[in-house]
């Protein structure tokens, strides 16, 4: 029996987790202790940081894995990275892995590339912060270069907002310094994409369904997202840019764009596939099981990506807008073949936290349909049929 270990037990890779046990695999998970589901799911636990890479590498050696890999997050993906490396597995390597999950070490390498990406500066003083709102074009984003899930960045629009920014990601980052970028005003989207033996399997451009706090934070997703051919051919040539950039293979990508003036910037590239529902979605587009060819990829198992059918779908997370105590949860919406998934990730009892950041969801919706703007006015209807009520 094949040994199979994933990093992190959240909601986000429950699915790898499940999928894996289906295959008939033996799962091993790691992550630092919590009320996380994949606990329950897995063979055996471990209960370590996963940014730890050398106590990981420990574990997977004693373990004597086959495979690696995660989803939804960036902070395990340089685990990954060393793992690979080091016991001679498939999956990204260290180098793209600290390429990837480092923002200042990726916009570097983007530059180099030619990538096109906003203008930014590294910052690791008050001072520099209100250099950086001087020397660049407001507005501008603060933003950690060690967080994920939308942690840590914050839009500033005047010098009045410097010392909140400044202080509110020293709060999340780990390092002694972030970047500051420039905002550039347009329409944000991204896409999905793995590449396996140095060659892109399929790329998705989904459009993005946003929450504004603080920044924009991700909430839904939806596909097909129509654009021109020739933003579609700059879409592709920006990736397969980034992609050289960061030296990234054998890794799902998740990709975050904004289009200004039909031209792609990119903002961020990760190695490792999208959270917000974003394998479903991947799944229910082409119809394929996504996170079962994630699985066969890290264990060098010929993964499949048919691309022959196309159904629009899309997915919302249900959010609070306040914190506090759930009290009932009640889905009344019909059964019916175009609503996927409708699922609670709480329990009655349980606290909640108003929505900042993409691990403050506490469910969500996935749907599909024949045209993807018919899926969009369902989703909103199926969506006012969800009521969750809190104390």
């Amino acid at each position: 029996m094949k040994k199979l270990m994933i990093l992190g037990a959240g909601i986000s890779q429950l699915p790898l987790i499940k999928t894996a046990k289906q295959m008939g695999l033996k799962v091993v998970v790691i992550s630092r202790q919590g009320n996380y589901p994949g606990f329950a799911a897995a063979d055996k636990v471990y209960y370590e940081d996963t940014t730890n890479a050398d106590k990981i590498v420990e574990i997977a050696r004693m373990e004597q894995i086959d495979g690696i890999c995660t989803t939804g997050t960036d902070v395990a993906v340089r685990s990954i990275g060393k793992v690979a490396d080091t016991l001679g597995l498939s999956g990204i390597s260290y180098e793209s892995a600290q390429l990837s999950s480092n923002k200042w070490e990726m916009k570097q390498a983007f530059m180099e590339q030619g990538v096109r990406t906003a203008k930014f500066v590294k910052v690791s003083t008050k001072e520099e912060a209100y250099h950086a709102f001087k020397t660049l074009s407001p507005p501008l984003i603060f933003k950690a270069v060690d967080s994920g899930a939308s942690k840590g960045i914050v839009r500033v629009s005047d010098a009045a907002q410097v010392d909140y920014a400044f202080d509110e990601v020293r709060k999340v980052t780990k390092l002694n310094f972030f970047i500051v970028e420039e905002f550039i005003e347009g329409t944000e989207f991204g896409a999905q994409a793995f590449v396996y033996d140095n060659k892109i399997q399929f790329m998705m451009p989904h459009g993005d369904i946003m929450f504004y706090g603080d920044a924009g934070v991700p909430v839904g997703h939806y596909v097909p997202y129509e654009l021109p051919d020739q933003v579609t051919a700059d879409i592709q040539f920006q990736l397969d840019q980034s992609i050289h950039a960061l030296r990234l293979n054998n890794c799902a990508i998740n990709a975050d764009f904004i289009l200004k003036d039909q031209h792609v910037y990119v903002l961020e590239i990760g190695g490792r596939a999208g959270a917000t529902c974003l394998p479903e979605l991947v799944s229910t587009y082409y119809g394929f099981d996504y996170y079962e060819q994630m699985i066969r990829a890290a264990l060098h198992m010929n993964p499949v990506f048919p691309l022959h059918s196309s159904t629009p779908c899309a997915c919302e997370l249900l959010i609070a807008e306040r914190d506090g105590v759930i009290v009932q949860q009640l889905n009344s919406n019909e059964p019916s073949e175009d609503i996927i998934q409708v699922s609670f990730d709480y329990e009655i009892g349980e606290t909640i936290r108003k929505f900042k950041v993409g691990t403050d969801r506490i469910g969500q919706i996935i749907i599909k349909g024949s045209r993807v703007d018919d899926v969009l006015k369902r989703l909103g209807k199926i969506k006012e049929n969800v009521k969750i009520t809190l104390i």
